[in-house]
């Protein structure tokens, strides 16, 4: 069953509107309902081809399978039969082509011209889509760094104004890429939604600059500059005034009897008197 008509075709008939979604030519209830192979012989150029095709199918299904034994892109295609250039929705059989009827085939520089233009579009299209992608992954991490210095200045801590300059530098250097971007519909609408997060992120940066440099100098600063060498010199060193050191000494004890033997020893000891009678001098 037809899903429906659509507007009359030049001297053509009438177009339906296939399942598929393809508006091509209506039939009729007169036309044939049955469906056969035919070869049909198209002349490309001085090169002859011999195609097999089903009686009713279009000219566009037709081109489609010359593009694969000519090279020529489908779209680029024209057929003439009978003098008369035939569109890619007309049906072989409505349009009169029998078997072994003779078509010809030529190139069509002006719809050449436009699928090139169309295919350009779309590359610009899918170039300007990654660049703003890109684009969309430096600022999240810039907003993270905005954030984190947001935090600290917050909790009464000081950044490092070169820090925010450099911030400030990166972000308008993302919005100068995005600026120089162009496009239509979606990479348009993708486009100002990171320029307003860009314009956003500067804003916050510049009223959060103002409150960096009202921020106290906090007190421990000086003492995270010290060097090690410096940091050595302040530590504390024993003076004469403090108490002084006692050493304990734990002493080993014995017991009795090992303490009567060495008395015992010392006792026996006598003294030895010498041999030699020494002559003295006046």
């Amino acid at each position: 069953m037809r899903s429906g008509t659509t507007a009359t075709a030049s001297g053509d008939g009438e177009l339906e509107l296939r399942p598929g979604g393809m508006v091509v030519q209506k039939r009729t209830e007169h036309s044939s309902g049955v469906p056969r192979v035919i070869r049909v012989r198209v002349k490309y150029g001085s090169v002859h081809h011999e195609i097999s095709i089903n009686s009713q199918s279009t000219f566009g299904e037709l081109k489609k399978i010359l593009s694969g034994a000519t090279g020529v892109h489908h779209q680029d295609m024209k057929i003439i039969y009978k003098d008369k250039e035939r569109d890619s929705k007309m049906f072989l059989d409505l349009s009169g082509v029998k078997d072994r009827s003779k078509l010809i085939l030529k190139e069509d520089p002006i719809s050449q011209e436009k699928r090139l233009l169309e295919l350009r579009k779309i590359a610009a299209k899918e170039k300007s889509t990654k660049a703003i992608s890109d684009i969309s992954f430096q600022v999240e991490r810039l907003a993270g760094q905005l954030s984190a210095f947001d935090s600290v200045i917050g909790k009464g801590g000081k950044v490092e104004e070169k820090n925010l300059e450099n911030l400030m530098e990166m972000l308008m250097n993302q919005l100068a890429k995005l600026d120089a971007i162009s496009g239509d519909g979606d990479v348009k609408l993708k486009k100002k939604m990171q320029e307003e997060r860009l314009q956003k992120c500067i804003v916050a940066l510049d009223l959060l600059n103002i409150k960096n440099s009202t921020q106290p100098q906090p007190k421990y600063k000086e003492r995270d500059l010290l060097t090690f060498d410096e940091e050595a010199s302040r530590k504390p060193t024993i003076s004469s005034s403090s108490p002084p050191v006692i050493i304990t000494t734990r002493w080993e004890t014995f017991d009795s009897n090992s303490a009567s033997t060495t008395t015992d020893t010392v006792q026996t000891v006598k003294p030895v008197h010498p041999k030699f009678k020494w002559e003295l001098f006046n």
